[in-house]
């Protein structure tokens, strides 16, 4: 076991009455929903509600799960939507089996490794975040098809039929969505007024649509009927031919033949142990599932619980091995299909281990003296860090409503992980013509040039490098866990570079602190990425000496306004679901 720092007494006794204090306050503010049956848990109430509907109708956890992502899509528009893509995870309660679907988007064809770059080999600013050179391939429509042809029980337009209906009724903007609304309108306002048909749907007479509005999206109905009816037809009818005129109109990339070549792809989950449990996500193009598991086999068998939640040594510990992760991250993860990725080095608990022991308990190593593991396997040189001028990176408050996770289960306990997404907020600002579908910038998830920082700050290096058809490297992690190849629980969340964190602190919650899923997706949250070498603390969450203690250690702390939109689904021992939706925002849990 690892060795621990030791603060004084008196440190230890008020650090264990408050968090013993803020758990009982968290338990009781947040409780879980709790059911027999099914349950669904979204970034959305109407979501969760025309999810829930597909299994009060027969359905089981795909339909649901189809049901909620298309009406988020129209709900929140500014985070997700079939204009962008994710990836999921299904399992089968009956086999044990989990199975991985890569929905995520692609490089166009005519996309190339310096795209965004100046004649001086300098990142043109923005040129991969807003406007259409920013946009890849979409791939939701693909990948909700294939998903519920393979698994879903109802036919395919009763499942997109909630969605059709609250494009076309409208829905009432609520508070706690406006505020989300807003902070992307007011940072992304200028791209949204410059595009017309974005200008149209989103805002009334040059103001944007606030609190208590209806937003009715009747483009976006129409469009959603045609995909009830037809779904090949975003891909190769008259609504691939929207796409792609508009593209060639407006110096974008994606061609018809990038959408009629574009297929979702069954990958093998990552899974490892922790615990009892077994503890599965997407491997690459997701770095999420490998590092997910990378820093749980760091942490090993060091009795968390013991220490006690948010102990100032259980911290330490926890921030260090998100270092050593977020840096193998930036060397060695890109899209699987183009480069070797050295999973299974990545995730044995060999090399966590040897990674484990170059963790001082006692002092916190900067990120300069933080390097990427020597894995045999790989020759790619070693990243170096760029100084350039780049956009800044979102703050992580700014990053929830980027992306859009939900959790569903059925009564048979199959249980379905999603996480989907048009990047930034509106994604490239861009709403195709007469289709009200927003168009991703998923482009800025390539590594424009090596060491160059993303919109989140994230680096990488060649093996995330542009290339035709190649899929930009994320960090979203849908996550499943089993025991016995038993449903146990499901989680993820949105945020950028810190869905990472958030699904780790969450499953660590649930599994070493025995917290109810209320409260492990409330209590307060880390995250340290590498770069920059800060680690964030919601500024609500730790009391002054657990601060000093970490300062002390040499951490550089940034204490920040709360982040996150995580949700998950877990299952007691005596059988009962019990789901819940982060309370940083407005999602909701529904059960049946």
């Amino acid at each position: 076991m690892l060795s621990i720092a030791k603060p004084k007494r008196v440190a230890i006794a008020i650090f264990s009455f408050s968090v013993l204090l803020y758990s009982q306050v968290a338990s009781a503010a947040f409780t879980p929903l709790r059911s027999k049956k099914g349950m669904v848990v979204s970034a959305h109430p109407l979501a969760s509600e025309a999810g829930i509907s597909m299994l009060r109708q027969g359905g089981n956890a795909v339909d649901a799960a189809v049901a909620t992502t298309f009406a988020i899509s129209v709900v929140e528009p500014f985070s997700a939507g079939i204009g962008g893509g994710g990836f999921l995870l299904v399992h089968s309660e009956k086999t044990g089996e989990i199975k991985a679907l890569d929905f995520r988007e692609r490089a166009p064809l005519k996309a190339t490794r310096n795209m965004y770059l100046d004649a001086q080999g300098k990142i043109r600013p923005n040129a991969s975040i807003n406007g259409y050179l920013a946009v890849a391939t979409p791939g939701t429509v693909a990948g909700l098809y294939e998903v519920h042809r393979r698994y879903g029980k109802l036919s395919w337009e009763q499942v997109v039929k909630p969605a059709i209906a609250l494009a076309k009724d409208g829905f009432v903007i609520g508070d706690a969505a406006t505020w989300r609304y807003l902070q992307n309108n007011q940072s992304r306002k200028e791209l949204i007024i410059n595009n017309p048909a974005a200008r149209q749907i989103f805002t009334r007479n040059g103001e944007f649509y606030k609190s208590g509005d209806k937003l009715i999206q009747r483009d976006l109905a129409r469009t959603l009927t045609t995909i009830a009816k037809n779904p090949q037809d975003f891909y190769t009818g008259k609504i691939a031919k929207t796409i792609a005129a508009d593209m060639t109109k407006n110096g974008g990339l994606i061609t018809l033949e990038d959408l009629k070549a574009y297929k979702p792809i069954w990958r093998y989950p990552v899974c490892g142990n922790f615990r009892k449990a077994q503890i599965c996500s997407m491997p690459p193009p997701s770095s999420g599932g490998v590092h997910l598991l990378e820093i749980l086999n760091i942490i090993g068998d060091t009795d968390l619980k013991s220490l006690g939640w948010h102990h100032p040594d259980a911290i330490h510990l926890i921030v260090e091995a998100m270092k050593i992760a977020y840096s193998d991250r930036s060397q060695y993860l890109g899209d699987p299909d183009f480069v070797k990725v050295p999973v299974q080095e990545l995730i044995s608990p060999a090399y966590a281990k040897k990674r484990r022991q170059e963790i001082n308990m006692d002092r916190a190593r900067p990120s300069t003296q933080v390097k990427p593991g020597n894995l045999n396997s790989q020759r790619l040189p070693i990243l170096r860090l760029r100084s350039v001028q780049v956009s800044p990176s979102p703050s992580p408050r700014n990053e929830s409503p980027e992306t859009s996770h939900l959790t569903v289960v059925d009564d048979q306990r199959n249980a379905v992980s999603l996480t989907f997404t048009i990047n930034l907020g509106f994604g490239a600002g861009i709403v195709t013509p007469g289709t009200g579908i927003i168009l991703n910038n998923e482009m800025d998830d390539f590594a424009a040039a090596p060491g160059v920082p993303n919109a989140f700050g994230l680096v990488g290096n060649q093996a995330n490098s542009i290339a035709p058809r190649k899929t930009p490297l994320s960090s979203m992690t849908p996550a499943i866990v089993t025991e016995n190849n038993r449903f146990r629980m499901a989680a993820g969340a949105p945020g950028g570079s810190t869905i990472i964190t958030q699904v780790l602190q969450i499953i660590l919650n649930v599994l070493e602190y025995n917290m109810d899923v209320g409260a492990a997706v409330s209590v307060p949250r880390i995250h340290h990425q590498w770069l920059p070498d800060e680690l964030r603390v919601e500024s609500w969450g730790l009391d002054a000496l657990t601060l000093e203690n970490l300062r002390r250690r040499g951490h550089n702390i940034k204490e920040t306004a709360p982040w996150g939109n995580g949700n998950a689904i877990a299952v007691t021992p005596d059988g009962t679901l019990e789901g819940a939706a982060d309370p940083r925002s407005e999602g909701a849990a529904r059960g049946w």
